[in-house]
C-alpha cells in the first residue's frame, strides 16, 4: 500500500507524538527514495554541479530547490498531517515536515544519508519544528527549508530528537 497522505490523528501527545511522527517521516523516505519521480528529480536537479564527486555541490542543489519551490503552508488547523514527497511535489506546498520529508527523499536518492531533527524553542516546551541534515564525511550538516538559509546553517534551539532514515 502507498500512503498518499497520512493524517496523525492518533498519536499520542507531547515526546511521544513527535517521535511517532518522525517515525512515519522515516518510512515515508524509504519508501519514496526508491521511485522513478524522485531519483530523476534529484539527478536532473544535481546534473549542473561541476566536478567529479561533489557532494556539497548536490546537497547545496537539492536544499535550494525544496528551500525556493516548495511554498510553506501550515497543517490544518488542530490536525498533524505528513504528506509524501510526491504529494509534496504534486502541491508545490507544505509544511516544515512535508518539505523536510520531500528534502530528504531527494537526498537518499542520490546516495546521501539523512536524519530528521525536531527542536523545541525552550526546554519545557513542545517540539516545534523539524528539519533535515545530510552526513558529508564526518560532519551532520543542518538543511533548513522554510526559511532563506543556506545549506548548513546552525539552527538554535533549546531540546532536539533526533531520528536517523
Amino acid at each position: 500500500m502507498t500512503i498518499t497522505r497520512a493524517t496523525l490523528q492518533q498519536i499520542p501527545n507531547g515526546s511521544a507524538g513527535t517521535k511517532a511522527t518522525l517515525r512515519l517521516m522515516s518510512r515515508l523516505v524509504r519508501q519514496f527514495k526508491k521511485t522513478i519521480p524522485i531519483r530523476e528529480l534529484a539527478l536532473s536537479l544535481i546534473s549542473p554541479v561541476p566536478g567529479h564527486k561533489n557532494w556539497v555541490g548536490q546537497v547545496h542543489n537539492v536544499h535550494a530547490f525544496v528551500r525556493d519551490n516548495i511554498q510553506y503552508v501550515r497543517d490544518v488547523r488542530g490536525v498533524e498531517t505528513v504528506a509524501t514527497p510526491v504529494k509534496t511535489l504534486e502541491y508545490g506546498q507544505g509544511d516544515c515536515d512535508d518539505q523536510a520529508v520531500l528534502l530528504a527523499a531527494l537526498l537518499e536518492s542520490i546516495g546521501h544519508p539523512t536524519r530528521f531533527v525536531a527542536i523545541k524553542s525552550n526546554m519545557l516546551g513542545p517540539f516545534v519544528h523539524v528539519y533535515t541534515e545530510t552526513k558529508i564525511g564526518h560532519k551532520w550538516y543542518p538543511l533548513e527549508t522554510t526559511e532563506k538559509f543556506p545549506a548548513g546553517k546552525p539552527m538554535n534551539y533549546s531540546g532536539r530528537m533526533v531520528e536517523h532514515n
